[in-house]
C-alpha cells in the first residue's frame, strides 16, 4: 500500500517497549484491524496483516523517509515514541530486499512467507541491493566495541542472512574480540518457527544443530543448543564451535528469562546487567 515496512526492527522495538503481542509473535498487543478490513472492500489485497496501531508506525516511517530522514533516524524516532531508550540500529540505511527462488516462482520474502505460507520448495535466496549497501552508521563501531555479540534463534537464512550480506558486517563479527554466541533455531531436527528448516533444507544445509553450526562456524565461538540435541554436542565441537546445552524452548516469559540468564552467565555477565 505504498508503506515502508521493516518487520524485524519493529518486532525488536515492540518487544523492548513491552507492547508486543506475545501470542501472535508480532504487532501490538490488543491490536485491531479495522483499516485492513475496510480497505479490502475496495479490492485491495489484505494478506499482509498490518494492525491499526502498527499502521501508525509504518505511516510515520514512510513519511520520515519521504522527507529525507534515514532508516536509522526513523528507527530511533519510533523507539523514542514507544519509550525505548536503548540504542537500536538497522543493519543498513540502504534498501535490501530478500528474494526467494522456488519451484513455483520467484517471490519477495514476505510474499513467500505470509501470502504463500512458505509452502514452496526453496531453491535459492538472494539479497537484492546488499552488495551495494553500507552498514548503518554506528553498526561496525558497535560490533567492534561489543563485549559480546549474541545471535538470536532467528532464521539463519532469512533473518540473519541479510545482515551478514551487507559488506563489512560479517568481517567485523569475525574479527571481534568479544564473545560471539548464537542460539540454534533448530531443535531435534526441526524449526519451532518455520520456515527456517525448510529454507535450510532447500539450500542444501542439514536441518539440525550441525547445519546451524556450519552456517555460523566462521564467526562464532559458541552455539547454544537445546537439551534435545545434547547428543550432538561433541559433533558441534568438532566443527570448532563450543556447544552449550541448555533448555532453549521459550514457552513462556519464565523460560525466556531463564535462557537469557544462561546466556549472560555464559558471556561472564551477571543477570542484574
Amino acid at each position: 500500500h505504498g508503506l515502508y515496512v521493516s518487520p524485524d526492527p519493529d518486532i525488536v522495538t515492540y518487544a523492548l517497549a513491552r507492547v508486543v503481542d506475545e501470542d501472535r509473535g508480532w504487532g501490538f498487543r490488543g491490536e485491531s484491524f479495522r483499516w485492513l478490513e475496510s480497505i479490502r472492500r475496495y479490492g485491495y489485497e489484505a494478506w499482509f496483516q498490518i494492525g491499526d496501531q502498527d499502521l501508525a508506525t509504518h505511516i510515520h516511517r514512510t513519511r520520515m523517509l519521504g522527507e529525507g530522514a534515514t532508516l536509522s533516524e526513523a528507527m530511533a524516532d519510533i523507539a523514542r515514541g514507544l519509550g525505548v531508550d536503548i540504542g537500536l540500529l538497522p543493519m543498513s540505511d540502504d534498501r535490501v530486499r530478500t528474494i526467494v527462488e522456488t519451484d513455483a516462482g520467484i517471490f519477495a520474502f514476505q510474499e513467500y512467507l505470509v501470502k504463500r505460507h512458505a509452502q514452496d520448495v526453496v531453491r535459492a535466496v538472494r539479497f537484492d541491493g546488499a552488495a551495494a549497501a553500507k552498514p548503518a552508521p554506528g553498526v561496525i563501531d558497535a560490533i567492534v566495541a561489543a563485549d559480546a555479540i549474541l545471535i538470536a534463534p532467528s532464521n539463519p537464512i532469512a533473518s540473519i542472512g541479510p545482515i551478514l550480506a551487507v559488506p563489512g558486517i560479517r568481517d567485523a563479527i569475525a574479527m571481534s574480540h568479544g564473545r560471539r554466541i548464537a542460539v540454534s533455531p533448530i531443535i531435534d531436527g526441526k524449526s519451532l518457527q518455520p520456515p527456517a528448516g525448510e529454507m535450510m533444507a532447500g539450500l542444501g544445509h542439514t536441518v539440525d544443530v550441525l547445519g546451524v553450526a556450519a552456517i555460523y562456524a566462521e564467526f562464532i565461538d559458541t552455539l547454544v543448543i537445546d537439551e534435545a540435541d545434547a547428543g550432538q554436542a561433541a559433533a558441534v565441537a568438532a566443527t570448532g564451535v563450543r556447544a552449550v546445552v541448555v533448555p532453549t524452548v521459550m514457552r513462556d516469559s519464565e523460560a525466556r528469562a531463564l535462557l537469557g540468564r544462561r546466556i549472560l552467565d555464559g558471556v561472564g555477565r551477571t543477570t542484574a546487567q
